[in-house]
């Protein structure tokens, strides 16, 4: 039942004080008598109504609405063009075939609270009750009070109220409420709100019968099976569903499943729909069905549970189609930071700097020295001791060899290389439409200085990612094509400017094969190296003593990626979260 303001539209013809305002200000005009002189306003007076002058103000006012006479209706209140409008509205948006509305007599603030389920009334000011009208609108109820002369007092009414509509014998009934106020001529008038249609009515709302239909079934994974999953928290899974109705193609059977009801409208959009009565049932729901697998979703899952109570993220990509197979969160109730956090991704980052690098020329086997300190401004150092002249690029991202990939990357790379790389080739920086909201991946166009360039290149600095992000990396290199990740079946998918060349997405394949096989992933892979490839990442946190934990991995169609804060190094916790998702896999 919706609350708020609503009681305070009609209680101002109740036993309590009308408004702060004067009603002098609201007058009904008369004509003019010969064309000599105009007749006096009609107004609201401060005296209230005698009992039989409400009871026949309402009675008049009923039998005029329910005959479909809205111009005398409308005659009969204190505002007429708002009651016209209003009325008009709802004959025209309601449509019932019949209206049957029944005298009350007098009712009280407690009844009508009690209809909208505000339990205290307020008092309306003069402006507010003056223009309100069930079309919504503009600025009904919004304005505040022009006078502070006290107001009329009037009579609270009630009727019963009930609603035919062709096609079906359920009729509906409900309890209205109005308020009758004295006029200067002595006569009575029905104080004009939107409540008076409705007790729920009010402001811009308006009032229609629409479609409507039933919510799903149930949520299912891609196999039909009731989705499970902790992360899969019922506020993202309705996120997920509204948006999915929103982006998918029109269905052209979906007025088939729909039905009808009474419902109430906020043209803003900031309250949610209020379906006062049903006049058809929609068909029962379909199941709504995601891309996600349960059974990879339970790995995942136990795989954030096993960090241990540290924060993390893990994604899984089905490469060919770009449907996301799992996502979880550590923890489980808090952001979803697999889709939304933004971090630097680290090492993993050099997947993205080799396929720029290989794009310029540089082969996996040209010789790519791997110093002890890079050459920029800031010299930046490895994660190990010792300088390798002879490494060449394969072997250099085997190692995770900062220095390499910076000093090759001045060399060989325009400043604005990698961001375009990532974006053109990649998708990274594309507004991604995923069912649920998600943060588009950083890398800054055209750093402004060497050590910039140099931070970008090694996943540090203004570089920003989430494990989404990542796993879309390596899913664009395990199968030759970007597809941005969705989580329902057919939403659309922007593609990429251009598609990575089928030879450089070859040998980066190689060289994450050669990490796993034989690189810093080895131990990590073990047991899981055919037909797969990884890569692993440690990034620096200020402030922070141990570094944030990343892990990018692929075998057969399956691409996964995760980071775990203050993880340490790629394999010491993200890298056993995705080693575990893809045993769980096996070699799908």
């Amino acid at each position: 039942m919706r609350s708020g303001a609503k009681i305070g539209i009609i209680t101002g013809v109740s036993v309590a004080v009308l408004a702060g305002g004067g009603y002098g200000a609201y007058s009904l005009m008369g004509g003019s008598d010969s064309g000599s002189s105009e007749k006096k306003p009609r107004t609201v007076v401060a005296d209230p109504p005698s009992a039989e002058q409400a009871a026949s103000g309402a009675k008049d006012f009923l039998a005029a609405w329910a005959s479909g006479d809205i111009a005398k209706a409308a005659s009969l209140t204190d505002d007429p063009a708002a009651a016209t409008t209003a009325l008009t509205a709802f004959k025209d948006q309601v449509k019932p075939s019949a209206l049957t509305l029944t005298p009350a007599g007098p009712t009280t603030q407690q009844a009508f609270a009690s209809a909208t389920g505000t339990p205290t009334p307020a008092k309306p000011t003069a402006a507010a009750s003056a223009n309100p009208s069930a079309s919504g609108t503009p600025g009904a109820g919004d304005s505040p009070s022009a006078s502070a002369t006290p107001g009329p007092t009037g009579t609270l009414m009630g009727f019963k109220a009930r609603a035919e509509f062709e096609g079906t014998s359920r009729v509906w009934d409900y309890n209205g409420f109005l308020g009758v106020v004295k006029m200067s001529d002595n006569t009575p008038a029905v104080h004009w709100a939107p409540s008076v249609i409705h007790p729920h009515l009010s402001g811009n709302e308006t009032i229609a019968t629409q479609q409507v239909f039933a919510p799903p079934s149930t949520v299912v994974d891609r196999n039909g099976k009731p989705l499970q999953g902790a992360s899969l928290t019922q506020a993202l899974m309705s996120t997920l569903q509204d948006n999915a109705h929103k982006l998918l193609p029109p269905d052209p059977n979906k007025d088939q499943d729909a039905g009808s009801a009474v419902v109430i409208n906020d043209p803003a959009g900031k309250t949610a729909p209020d379906k006062l009565f049903t006049i058809v049932e929609p068909k029962p729901g379909k199941p709504f069905k995601v891309t996600l697998d349960n059974t990879l979703q339970a790995a995942a899952e136990k795989a954030m549970t096993d960090l241990g109570g540290k924060s993390g993220s893990i994604v899984a990509i089905e490469p060919s189609t770009g449907n996301v197979l799992a996502f979880a969160n550590a923890p489980s109730s808090g952001q979803n930071r697999a889709f939304t956090g933004l971090l630097a991704p680290g090492s993993t980052m050099k997947i993205l700097t080799s396929a720029a690098l290989l794009e310029a020329g540089v082969n996996p086997d040209t010789v790519v020295a791997c110093p002890e300190k890079s050459s920029n401004p800031v010299a930046i150092p490895n994660d190990f001791p010792g300088a390798f002249p002879n490494n060449t690029l394969q072997q250099d991202f085997m190692v995770s060899c900062n220095t390499a990939f910076i000093n090759q990357g001045l060399t060989s790379l325009k400043p604005d290389t990698l961001s375009s790389t990532a974006k053109d080739v990649f998708g990274i920086g594309m507004e991604w439409k995923t069912g649920l909201p998600n943060a588009d991946g950083k890398v800054p166009l055209a750093p402004g200085s060497k050590d910039e360039q140099a931070m970008n290149y090694i996943g540090q600095g203004k570089v920003q990612m989430n494990p989404l992000a990542i796993a879309s990396i390596t899913a664009t290199v395990q199968s030759g094509a970007f597809k941005q990740p969705i989580l329902v079946p057919g939403l659309p998918q922007q593609p990429a400017a251009r598609q990575i060349s089928p030879d450089v997405a070859a040998k980066l394949r190689a060289m994450m094969n050669a990490t796993a096989t034989g690189g810093t992933a080895k131990d990590v892979m073990a047991g899981i190296t055919d037909n797969a490839g990884a890569k692993t990442g440690s990034a620096e946190v200020a402030g922070a003593t141990t570094t944030n934990s990343w892990f990018t991995a692929f075998r057969g169609n399956l691409a996964v990626a995760a980071e775990v804060q203050g993880g340490g190094h790629g394999v010491d916790a993200a890298g056993p979260a995705v080693a575990s998702l893809l045993k769980a896999a096996g070699g799908r």
